[in-house]
């Protein structure tokens, strides 16, 4: 057996559609896992799995709305039933830019709905199948704002303090049902998100904001969502069988570096 083999186990991956998602969902496959990809963005899922399929790996598309516990419960009781649950990758999530006062109410509301209460059910589907199953892998996609202070991100690092939070909760009291949780904390990575962003806020300064925000880190670049996607594929393989309850930062040095 090859190092990092998944065949024979299959994944649900949220989000699985764009950035780190999509590199995560890629890496998986190419590893043998039979995955499940949920996002919102139908169109993209669609080409994702098209390109897994196309490469020879196994895939299955679901828009979802992870909001919605029933909906959530009813896609992964059937997902479960019909091959099992091994591999979980909590990875959607939502962005915001702001501090305590200027952040509204209803966006304040909007990326809890998503980050957290979205976490909280698909941990709460992914754990009552995994126990059927026998046990189970879980990684949560945190951040680096749940350990450190950065500017005007108010909302996420409440989100990403809840999900790191709940990556520990949950490895503590399902060890003794064999499951595995972990998380990882990247810093800034180089996605369709960071793109958007720099394109709507400064117009035609693509190029010295994309510059700027690489020397930010340490390292001197952005990650990339392959990067992120290769330490999802260590902690999801029997490899890191001996880790659990851990958080794994992958930021170019950000957090002890510039501190």
């Amino acid at each position: 057996m090859s190092v990092f083999d998944l065949k024979g186990k299959t994944a649900i991956i949220t989000g699985g559609a764009k950035g780190i998602g999509k590199a995560v969902s890629y890496q998986l496959a190419q590893q043998g896992a039979s995955v499940t990809i949920l996002d919102m963005d139908e169109a993209a899922l669609q080409g994702v799995v098209t390109d897994i399929k196309n490469s020879g790996g196994l895939a299955n598309r679901h828009v979802c709305d992870i909001t919605d516990q029933q909906k959530v419960l009813d896609l992964f009781n059937t997902i479960s039933q019909s091959s099992g649950l091994d591999i979980l990758v909590n990875n959607a999530g939502i962005a915001h830019v702001g501090n305590a006062e200027n952040t509204s109410t209803e966006d304040f509301d909007k990326v809890y709905q998503v980050n957290v209460k979205g976490t909280f059910n698909c941990l709460k589907a992914g754990v009552t199948a995994m126990k059927k199953s026998g046990g189970g892998i879980i990684i949560n996609i945190a951040s680096i704002a749940a350990m450190v202070g950065l500017s005007d991100r108010f909302a996420y690092t409440a989100s990403k303090g809840a999900v790191l939070s709940m990556t520990y909760s949950i490895a503590k009291d399902y060890l003794a049902h064999n499951i595995r949780c972990n998380s990882i904390s990247p810093g800034r990575v180089h996605t369709p998100f960071v793109d958007g962003f720099i394109a709507k806020n400064y117009p035609g300064k693509e190029k010295e904001m994309m510059e700027k925000l690489a020397k930010t880190q340490p390292i001197g670049r952005m990650g990339q969502p392959e990067e992120i996607a290769n330490l999802a594929l260590f902690l999801c393989s029997d490899e890191a069988s001996f880790i659990t309850g851990s958080n794994y930062v992958i930021d170019g040095g950000l957090v002890t570096l510039n501190t």
